[in-house]
């Protein structure tokens, strides 16, 4: 379960921690030099690395933006949040994190994006340093009962996409003081996008946060949303040569391959169109996402030198991670919304002054419902009868034997939106990940990912592992219900349709 390399433990202090949350987004593990990607460049990673412990086995519990942003608010997976898809607004009493937090005497603070809908974007944040920028987007909402449609062309976020600041006309690189479109459509490549602007000024406003702590009164926990690595895959320079075109390379597809993909994958091909790519374009898209990886990875380190240079590293928590991953060709397959590792795993480390061995790697599963009990044990502000589905990971990181020996080494994730037309669901339980779509005669997916890291041969069914996969199956059904989720989906697919064939014309919908 763990790997102990020689290393320092970290100094002791006495105080309240303070705690740096960094949320990228989109970001697959696999692609960071820290988890051993051959050529991606990740220094702040890397240093993450040295100094914290770093979780090799780490999950989101949802592959999709909304949704596993509203379980790791709430500690709870999203079938107990209700967090559907990506036109689900939490509700205003709904208990979160930065809450309990703040109950605690926590100065709680988000700057960038946590991609909250409706009137509310704080849920329990004190204020917002700097504008979320997909807070104001409207997602569509396909419904299952209308199956799951087909795109009639490829999918352009390979090859260009249209970046829109919000609606009321707010330009992030206007608050920063420059001048911007309200609109832009963008090649894949080098240049910058709104997105790019939100994500400079978020650190910019953070760094200002931090710079001027001190004599404050309270510990702070200030969370930092980037948009990056997500697409759109334009990426300033130097980013872009960094990888192109030396190293644009292609997604790894064995021969027959994409004919034998589960009906899951296919499914999100179709939906997508994700197929009919040059393998330019493809090339051109893979360089500039490794480019927003490291730029990403940049912002990291500028946090990482104020934390140094104001003293306060010493009594501040650091925790990286990302809300899911990306395909990036993958499988045949881009962006998220599937249990494939590229798209399920997420980078998770740890910086804890007082608490873990430098430079350790822990193999156990993690998943981010783990993360939020972890934060909410690291401010003492636990609630008896507030149920989170995570446990703190403070013992694994602190390395007491009867917290590793309890630990039970799984993730739990789910899919209910888009891309699909049932409920879907994954159990990863040591080298074994079990993934269902539908009910009690759902499609499985089971992969050793020990012998088949790459997740290309499915041995469901496979009679020489039938103990192992009931076993998992019957882990899995034990606390998720395919047929009260479908109903649960389904009433809120109607009741958005509803609510948004109800506003006046030309009204925007607030999700």
């Amino acid at each position: 379960m763990r790997k102990h390399p020689r290393g320092r433990r970290q100094a002791v202090t006495g105080a309240r921690p303070n705690i740096l949350l960094v949320m990228t987004d989109e970001h697959g593990a696999q692609f960071a030099g820290t988890y051993g990607h051959p050529f991606i460049a990740t220094p702040g990673m890397d240093r993450l690395a040295r100094e914290g412990v770093t979780f090799d086995a780490a999950y989101c519990n949802n592959p999709l933006c909304v949704p596993s942003r509203l379980s790791f608010m709430t500690g709870r997976y999203t079938h107990r949040c209700g967090g559907w898809d990506n036109a689900t607004a939490l509700p205003v009493d709904a208990v979160t994190w930065p809450y309990l937090l703040r109950a605690q005497g926590y100065e709680v603070v988000l700057s960038g994006k946590m991609h909250l809908l409706g009137p509310d974007r704080l849920h329990g944040f004190e204020r917002q340093l700097a504008v979320d920028l997909h807070a104001d987007l409207v997602h569509p909402v396909y419904r299952w009962a209308e199956g799951v449609p087909e795109a009639a062309e490829p999918w352009h976020g390979v090859v260009r996409t249209g970046s829109r600041v919000p609606e009321h006309g707010r330009s992030f690189a206007a608050e920063a003081g420059a001048g911007s479109p309200m609109e832009r459509v963008v090649e894949t490549g080098p240049g910058s996008t709104p997105e790019i602007e939100a994500d400079d000024l978020a650190v910019t406003r953070a760094i200002e946060f931090l710079s001027a702590r001190e004599g404050a009164d309270r510990p702070f926990a200030l969370c930092v949303g980037l948009i990056a690595p997500h697409f759109p895959f334009v990426v300033p320079e130097p980013f872009f040569s960094q990888y192109f075109p030396e190293h644009a390379d292609l997604p790894n597809l064995p021969p027959g391959h994409l004919e034998t993909l589960p009906p899951s994958a296919q499914r999100l091909r179709r939906a997508f169109g994700f197929q009919g790519h040059t393998d330019d374009q493809v090339r051109r898209a893979r360089a500039a996402y490794y480019g927003l990886v490291s730029y990403a990875d940049s912002k990291i380190e500028a946090l990482l030198d104020v934390l140094d240079r104001t003293g306060l590293a010493e009594n501040t928590i650091v925790v990286h991670t990302s809300d899911h991953g990306e395909l990036l060709g993958e499988h045949g397959l881009w962006r998220k919304m599937s249990f494939y590792e590229q798209s399920a795993r997420v980078p998770l480390q740890i910086r804890w002054p007082g608490r873990g061995v430098a430079g350790e790697r822990i193999a156990a599963c993690a998943s981010l419902v783990d993360v939020t009990a972890t934060l909410v044990d690291a401010a003492g502000a636990a609630r008896p009868g507030l149920e989170l589905d995570g446990r703190s990971l403070a013992g694994l990181i602190g390395g007491l034997a009867e917290a590793i020996g309890a630990w039970p080494d799984e993730a739990f994730a789910e899919h209910t939106a888009h891309g699909t037309d049932r409920p879907c669901a994954m159990l990863r339980r040591g080298p074994w990940k079990l993934c269902m779509s539908g009910g009690e005669d759902a499609e499985t997916e089971l992969y050793d990912l020990i012998q088949d890291p790459g997740e290309f041969r499915n041995r469901a069914r496979d009679p020489a592992v039938r103990e192992i996969e009931a076993e998992l199956r019957g882990a899995l059904l034990a606390r998720w219900d395919p047929a009260a989720v479908d109903a649960q989906v389904r009433a809120h697919q109607e009741r958005v349709a509803l609510i948004r064939s109800a506003s006046r014309p030309g009204q925007r919908p607030l999700f």
